[in-house]
């Protein structure tokens, strides 16, 4: 049921990133035209991008920790004993948790800061901007813990096992497409 929950939310993160997107571009598109155009420009539009660029990259961010697309390497892991394995997945799920959790600290320590002091062109609270931290670093956190636990328990989690499934689709693709130009060449080299 958790999984269900997160994979919802990344969805409505996934919605968010994209109209944060569709604004950026409008504004971006439409201040260029401005300038060019009629020597002018939109005050507002410059601050407002950058704003949301910041959101995109967090919530981003946070659907790439659900999604297991951050970087890692598995080099040592696999060659380590299963065990040990295990063990290691938890130690930097764990290291992963502290680095979530020094950004929720500073990003909530910069928001409280910051709610009283306004932006320069559109005046809003420049909390907005440090947010993002706390929005990421909650998310995440969530996340890592969710998955933490399957690893405790010795699941994969549904991203691994969507993963693992879609690995064994595109083998068998392979092996059927191999297979098939084998059989061509087979029967192109009898006629």
């Amino acid at each position: 049921m958790v999984q269900k929950l997160i994979g919802r939310y990344c969805q409505l993160m996934t919605m968010i990133i994209v109209i944060c997107l569709g604004v950026m571009v409008l504004m971006v598109f439409g201040n260029v035209v401005m300038r060019y155009a009629f020597n002018s420009g939109i005050a507002v539009s410059e601050e407002l991008s950058r704003w949301l660029f910041l959101w995109l990259i967090f919530l981003g961010a946070s659907i790439a920790v659900h999604e297991q697309a951050h970087m890692g390497s598995d080099m040592v892991l696999e060659l380590l004993p299963a065990k040990l394995q295990k063990v290691a997945v938890v130690v930097g799920q764990l290291l992963m948790l502290w680095a979530t959790w020094l950004i929720f600290s500073g990003s909530l320590a910069q928001t409280k800061i910051n709610w009283e002091v306004q932006a320069p062109v559109t005046e809003f609270s420049m909390a907005w901007v440090y947010s993002t931290g706390v929005v990421f670093s909650v998310s995440t956190g969530l996340m890592l813990l969710s998955d933490m636990w399957f690893t405790l328990r010795g699941q994969l989690t549904p991203v691994q096992l969507r993963k693992a499934h879609h690995a064994a689709e595109l083998a068998q693709f392979e092996v059927e497409a191999r297979a098939a130009e084998a059989q061509n060449a087979k029967s192109t080299s009898t006629h």
